[in-house]
Parts: C-alpha cells; structure tokens; sequence
C-alpha cells in the first residue's frame, strides 16, 4: 500500500510539472550553420566550433577542396542527433543512423540534422585529428 501512494505522489507531480513540448515541425526551416571548408593543402577547416540548441533545426555544409581522401567522423552528434537527411551533389540520402561521411573526391556533402540532446560533441577527420583538423559542436 505504501509503494501505490509513492507512486501516486510521483505521477501526481510529474503531471503538475509544466510540460517542455515543441509544437509543429520541427524538420522545417532549417538554420544554416557557416559552411566548414576543408582545405587539403593546409590542413585546416574553416570552422572548428559549431553553437547549437537541442530541438532545432540545421543545415551543416562541408566543402572538400578534393587534395585528398578525408572521412569526417562525428558519431556522438550523430548518435545524439536526429538527421533527416544526408545530401550529397542534389542526391538525398534518408539515413536511420550516421557514423560519418567521406570525400574520395572534390565536392559538398549537407548533413541536416536536429540535435535532441545537449552535450559537447567532437568531430574529426580520421587519421588528421592530432594534426588539427578536429572540431567541436556544442550543444545547449
């Protein structure tokens, strides 16, 4: 009898707590995040730090210059993310999870993507890391 009043007590305030529910879509209207160059020659990305909010919506460019063959590798955003969609050269790919992408030549890839948890989440190009090509998206 005792555990049945606790339990009453928690449903009781965990329905009197406001709710934190997003309304209509939020695959819509994606904000676009500044394009990540990658420049092959340098070893360097043009951004290295994204800001983010959980529950919105973004477009995340990356541009090769085609130097060389570079994996951009982001598993805890992506497995911390819902992504819509996967474009590569006008072609949509609706993934139902994402490790990472990969260059073999000159091109862009958008990944759109709505972050549902906060966190600070790494990225990197495999085997360039340590030499700088590394990032961090930070989600609030």
């Amino acid at each position: 009898m005792r555990l049945g009043r606790v339990g009453a007590a928690f449903a009781a305030l965990f329905m009197s707590a406001t709710p934190l529910l997003a309304e209509g879509n939020l695959a819509s209207q994606p904000e676009r995040l500044p394009d990540m160059e990658i420049d092959s020659a340098e070893l360097t990305l043009s951004v290295n730090q994204f800001e983010l909010e959980t529950g919105k919506y973004y477009r995340w460019r990356i541009v090769h210059d085609g130097g060389e063959e570079f994996q951009i590798v982001a598993p805890d955003l992506f497995r911390n993310s819902w992504v819509s969609q996967v474009v590569i050269e006008d072609l949509e790919v609706k993934p139902l999870g994402l490790h990472s992408v990969e260059f073999d030549d000159e091109g862009t890839i958008d990944i759109w993507f709505v972050p549902i948890r906060p966190g600070d989440f790494d990225f990197w190009i495999e085997g360039y890391e340590n030499r700088g090509l590394a990032g961090t998206f930070v989600v609030r």
